[in-house]
């Protein structure tokens, strides 16, 4: 195994893959040897050549920045050696689609197609879970809704489905504009969300989201697994008729049963935070990996999304565009977070956070560039605005912010069954879909196991990119059919709904 990493030719740092001490001499292809003038520790970068005051800081074989000051070769760089060059919006009128060939997404083309036991719904969609879920139209219930769901699971143990859970959230009323829509978007998209098999929506009555105004915003939903409730219209206890209400749905739920079904229906999120230097070298690029596998030789769907992360690598996908309009599209999802920032009075380049600078990332182009690896390579053929649901089968973008649970919410609120989430520093949240942590670097997995569900630090430990992608590969398609990650097993499912506006 070695000790670092020179990770594109054009690169003038390298990444420590351990520990290394002053005093070091390591030998670098194309550089010659470079004596180590500071310890370097794991996931953190050096100079491979003298980088005057000003000049570019390259790695991925891109900018991540401008030195502060000159750096000597063989030193040391971290965040507070290094600017970012990201500024305002920009018109990238220079770029074009570099897809020649952009083949249909959504077959199979290897001949040979992968498998998974999953659930058929009445509505053609395909779930990997068979939950009954109760949705709050607002926060005034969260306490009724727990009541029921606790009820419930105690008298009847879930037996036969794979968990009756409840979704508390603080909207759905006092809000306006944008936040009333998103509120409204992402419960409706709960109510048509695969992995359900019975739904359960407690209303209150006077609240902004109107229950019967909400049902109608839902469009058309299947009748027998959804049900509404609300609570000031029920005479006596609620409590009780939404217990009678919910196990009814739950003896629904159960009649459901798994059959095999093609890989081609996964919709599968993609998703990254406590991000390290580690993150673009291992974690992202497997997902990269399996989302071609996924994506070019199945024919299924993946989503990448925190666009805030997307900013100094925007090109890279922008050059992937199927068509001329996904191009705009995503030139238009890229420049409109970036007014979202700067009519707050924010910058568009704010440094990571302190677990990601503690990692190794100094600027957020750093983390862009690593970020966007888990897209992979395949043709963008797909752009969503917040609470919009998957159309298109391939590679999609979701417009969301970098939050780890507003980000993920949103990602199993398009449709994502599943969230594959790579981590350095670990964490243990988890959104109503199966969300799969992938750890970057092994002393991650060790520590955490409880958190960790798939180590990719494997991969700097001379194992091939090829045998650990089809490990994973299979991991997917059983957690797909059925196998619990870990944060299922420790019964985290949350939601998270992105605020913007005024709150009266």
């Amino acid at each position: 195994m070695k000790d670092f990493l020179k990770i594109n030719p054009a690169d003038n740092v390298a990444v420590a893959i351990n520990p290394m001490s002053k005093g070091t001499v390591v030998t670098v292809d194309g550089v010659g040897d470079v004596t180590l003038m500071q310890d370097i520790p794991a996931g953190h970068k050096f100079a491979l050549t003298d980088i005057a005051e000003g000049e570019n800081v390259v790695k991925y074989g891109f900018p991540i920045g401008h030195a502060r000051h000159a750096v000597a070769k063989g030193c040391y760089l971290d965040h507070d050696d290094i600017k970012t060059n990201l500024e305002g919006q920009l018109d990238y009128s220079d770029i074009s689609i570099k897809n020649d060939h952009c083949p249909a997404p959504g077959h199979a083309r290897n001949g040979q197609e992968a498998t998974f036991e999953g659930y058929m719904r009445p509505d053609g969609q395909v779930g990997i879970r068979n939950e009954v879920w109760v949705i709050p139209t607002v926060g005034c219930v969260n306490g009724i809704v727990k009541q029921i769901v606790d009820r419930v699971n105690a008298e009847t143990g879930a037996e036969g489905v794979d968990g009756i859970f409840g979704f508390p959230h603080n909207y759905g009323c006092s809000q306006l504009g944008d936040d009333h829509e998103n509120t409204k978007k992402i419960l409706r998209d709960m109510v048509h969300h695969p992995n359900a098999g019975g739904i359960l929506v407690v209303g209150l009555g006077c609240e902004n989201n109107q229950p019967k105004v909400f049902e109608e915003f839902c469009g058309d939903y299947d009748r027998d697994k959804v049900k509404f409730m609300v609570c000031q219209e029920v005479e006596g206890d609620e409590v009780e008729t939404g217990v009678s209400m919910l196990k009814a749905l739950y003896e629904q739920a159960r009649k459901y049963k798994r059959t095999t079904c093609p890989a081609s229906r996964l919709r599968i999120g993609l998703k990254c935070g406590g991000s390290d230097g580690f993150s673009g070298i291992t974690a992202n690029p497997l997902l990269g990996e399996f989302s071609d596998w996924l994506c070019d030789e199945e024919g299924g769907t993946t989503v990448l999304t925190e666009v805030p992360e997307m900013f100094g690598a925007e090109t890279i996908l922008m050059e992937r565009c199927a068509s001329p309009a996904l191009l705009g599209q995503t030139i238009s999802l890229i420049n409109n977070f970036k007014e979202y920032f700067l009519s707050h009075g924010e910058p568009v380049g704010e440094n990571p956070s302190p677990g990601n600078k503690a990692g190794g990332i100094s600027t957020l182009e750093e983390k862009a560039l690593g970020c966007t690896q888990k897209s992979g390579k395949s043709p963008v053929f797909g752009v969503m605005e917040y609470g919009e649901r998957i159309q298109e089968h391939g590679l999609n973008l979701l417009s969301a912010p970098g939050n780890d649970l507003v980000a993920a919410t949103a990602l199993a609120a398009a449709g994502c069954q599943m969230v594959l989430f790579t981590t350095g520093r670990g964490t243990p949240f988890a959104t109503f879909v199966p969300t799969m942590k992938v750890s970057t670097n092994s002393g991650l997995a060790a520590r955490k196991p409880a958190w960790i569900d798939f180590n990719a630090g494997q991969l700097v430990e001379d194992k091939s990119m090829r045998d650990v992608r089809d490990q994973f590969i299979d991991y997917v398609l059983r957690v797909a059919s059925g196998e619990q990650v870990n944060s299922e097993k420790a019964g985290i499912h949350e939601i998270s709904i992105f605020k913007n506006g005024v709150t009266l």
